[in-house]
């Protein structure tokens, strides 16, 4: 008998059956731990002790986030300058500077398109 597929098996079951351990965990501590007590306050949405007033789902914009969405790329991608900041240009190759003028030319066309889409503008 070949066992040359053995190993792959053993993983692929492994695979599957690790996802669920933890719910199934979880499932069980319930079963056992957890206090039958249903009612109106057990069920009632709780925030911070105050009768809820209102819908409970409040529908935001998407500009906002959109906004948000644009803010963290170029936040993020400003993070990756710094090595080339902290290099201070001295010993850089041509290629490496072609890299940053590549880097900066893409983060001001997405700035351009941010700004010609209407979504930096604060409605």
């Amino acid at each position: 008998m070949s066992y040359d597929y053995l190993l792959l098996t053993l993983f692929l079951v492994i695979a599957v059956v690790f996802p669920f351990m933890p719910l199934a965990m979880a499932w069980i501590w319930c079963r056992i731990f957890y206090p039958p007590k249903p009612g109106e306050d057990k069920g009632a949405i709780y925030e911070c002790g105050l009768v809820s007033q209102g819908p409970a789902h409040v529908r935001f914009q998407a500009h906002y986030y959109l906004y948000a969405l644009v803010f963290l790329v170029f936040d993020v991608e400003t993070v990756f300058l710094m090595p080339f900041a902290a290099m201070g240009l001295v010993n850089i190759s041509v290629g490496s500077f072609g890299a940053i003028l590549l880097f900066l030319f893409l983060l001001i066309e997405g700035l351009v398109w941010a700004w010609a889409k209407g979504i930096l503008e604060w409605k």
